[in-house]
């Protein structure tokens, strides 16, 4: 595994973090390049059955051309409107936008796509993206295996980081979701990573229209001013070029 993929590796949720009482977010940026396009839904969304999960169905060729700008996969792109688009609706007062989900989900694993890995159309990564083993070695932390993550990394000593958006046990365990309503949860499939990743970032109350909202809500994610700034970088790329 490349070094970059190593850090990639422990993203989510700061529960691996070695944490210091000085550690602060520095929210100097501002927060309106980061919004992007608001991704259409289609006017010919597929009827819901009864008591099924609805989901938005997010204009194909929105899709198809913010895909085009950015370079992001277009089934990562359609699984971060979709989140967007899902907990906006759920939670108004966050002002999730698809950028920084798309931001996080580069820095993480380059879409899904990181060390050789295939974004397939169902939204899962082959191989399956796993981070190191996070046993205490490496300048990580050590978490012993969560018994909600085993099944996804295989190792039942320690605890990695799996999938697209990068989650570790205990914070999938809290905030694992399905985002594509195909009745599973799974880390591995980008739809459901990236709607647990908007809902993860929208809990706390922060208000992601704000340089101060954004900013401690992806630090939250990961406890690491570079962090934040690579995110940053782009999701505000990202945006301004789906606007362009």
């Amino acid at each position: 595994m490349t070094v970059l993929a190593a850090v990639a590796a422990v993203g989510l949720g700061g529960a691996w973090w070695l944490q210091r009482d000085d550690a602060v977010v520095e929210p100097r940026r501002g927060p309106s390049a980061l919004g992007g396009n608001v991704p259409p839904v289609s006017e010919a969304s597929p009827l819901v059955p009864a008591g099924a999960t609805s989901v938005p169905v997010v204009d194909a060729a929105w899709t198809a051309d913010v895909a085009a700008r950015t370079g992001i996969p277009p089934t990562a792109l359609n699984a971060y409107a979709v989140a967007e688009l899902r907990i906006n609706d759920e939670d108004p007062a966050c002002s999730m936008g698809w950028s920084t989900l798309a931001g996080i989900g580069w820095v993480e694993s380059r879409h899904g796509t990181i060390d050789g890995a295939v974004l397939h159309l169902d939204g899962r990564a082959l191989p399956p993206i796993v981070g190191p083993a996070l046993d205490g070695t490496g300048g990580f932390a050590a978490l012993p295996a969560h018994p909600d993550l085993v099944e996804f990394h295989g190792d039942e000593e320690w605890d990695h980081a799996v999938g697209p958006m990068q989650f570790i046990g205990s914070t999938w365990a809290r905030w694992r979701s399905d985002g594509d309503a195909d009745g599973t949860m799974d880390p591995n499939d980008v739809d459901d990573a990236a709607y647990a990743a908007a809902r993860y970032l929208c809990h706390d109350g922060h208000d992601l229209a704000t340089a101060e909202g954004w900013a401690a809500a992806v630090f939250s994610y990961n406890h690491d001013q570079a962090y934040v700034d690579a995110v940053y970088a782009a999701a505000a790329d990202y945006a301004e070029r789906s606007s362009g």
